[in-house]
């Protein structure tokens, strides 16, 4: 039993190991490619060096260490696994009496480890990260998000819904607005505007040749003028969904977002699905590929580890080649993302499954 738990700690301080120092070979790389790139825009716009360190590349590093997580997992269990293979390490725990099975505890305590951190970097860590490095990015490197929408229709709350013609992001104004109210009668309310304008320091809507009607059982009431400031329950924001604002929400928070735009009525809430059933489904990834890597370096051959790496690695992009195109069919198609997302890994995993079981015992 002690000699087990030994050869657990072995197996998992080198496939931990392998992965975090590849994951740092990787970041180094990223940084210094991405330094080349941005350097002109981080000296036109006179981006501070603490702005540069501390705001964008800490905050960047997270983002890019999990998007390659499950291939720099599945790298680490192939380059440490066929190296123990070379070695005859597989063979003499298998001679001495250790079956295969017992073998892979150490690589699926490892495997769930990352898939759970990633889960937590997706979910809960890069939300945060992200809005500051988004913040960065808009100060320093991209233009401010813009949107001249047409034909926006929104509702409010049951029975309340919003048009609005044209909306300019960045002059937060309006044209030909208009608000209807419906109860169980019907129709209780239509206002009707030329132009709404967002006053930002009163928080308040200013209309400019409005007309309202209220219909009451005694009957109606018309008010019109050439300009009126008021309080409406909704403010530019609502009319500036932009599908890159999911990365800085926390799952909690995407969740009670989708739902909220699926009551408005968005247009965007397949795209936030698709981020949502990505969270959910990326980490998951890690473990599939842990068991894959297992089941094809574990055999000793001839061509050593050049011959897994090169095996293993084409099965890798052909894996995250599927998500992505599954993703497309997500967005695109008629499957919904819930089962899109999945499919890759339910795949996969039966891949694993099956070369597990052509691996050596």
């Amino acid at each position: 039993m002690l000699g087990l738990k030994k050869i657990d700690i072995y197996i998992i301080r080198k496939f931990l190991g392998t992965y975090f120092y590849s994951i740092l070979l990787l970041t180094v790389i990223i940084i210094i490619f991405d330094i080349s790139e941005k350097i002109d825009d981080f000296i036109d716009k006179d981006a501070p060096l603490k702005a540069i360190i501390f705001q964008y590349y800490f905050n960047f590093i997270p983002y890019f260490v999990n998007m390659f997580s499950s291939l720099f997992t599945f790298i680490a269990v192939v380059y440490f696994t066929s190296r123990m293979a070379s070695n005859t390490e597989i063979v003499a725990m298998l001679n001495a009496g250790i079956s295969f099975w017992r073998i892979l505890v150490p690589y699926l305590i490892s495997g769930v480890f990352l898939t759970l951190l990633s889960f937590g970097l997706m979910n809960y860590v890069i939300p945060y990260t992200n809005r500051d490095l988004r913040a960065f990015e808009k100060q320093y490197i991209k233009s401010p998000f813009k949107s001249n929408e047409m034909n926006l229709h929104m509702q409010l709350e049951p029975g309340t819904y919003v048009y609005v013609e044209n909306f300019n992001s960045i002059g937060k104004i309006g044209y030909r607005f208009s608000l209807e109210k419906f109860d169980s009668t019907g129709l209780t309310l239509k206002l009707k505007a030329d132009m709404i304008t967002w006053d930002s320091i009163q928080n308040r809507w200013k209309m400019t040749n409005y007309v309202s009607r209220k219909i009451q059982p005694n009957g109606e009431t018309i008010k019109s003028g050439t300009e009126i400031d008021t309080a409406m329950a909704f403010s530019p924001s609502d009319f500036m969904v932009d599908i890159e604002d999911a990365k800085i929400m926390t799952y909690n928070q995407l969740n009670r977002f989708i739902e909220r735009e699926k009551m408005r009525g968005s247009t965007l809430t397949g795209q936030f699905n698709l981020e949502k059933y990505k969270r959910l489904t990326f980490p998951f990834a890690n473990l599939v590929l842990t068991f894959i890597g297992v089941a094809l370096s574990s055999r000793k051959v001839r061509g050593g580890i050049g011959m897994h790496l090169g095996m293993g690695i084409g099965i890798a992009f052909t894996f995250i080649l599927l998500l992505q195109v599954s993703s497309v069919f997500a967005i695109f198609g008629n499957l919904p993302a819930s089962i899109a997302l999945w499919i890759p890994n339910i795949i996969y995993s039966i891949i694993a499954i099956i070369l597990l079981k052509m691996a050596p015992k």
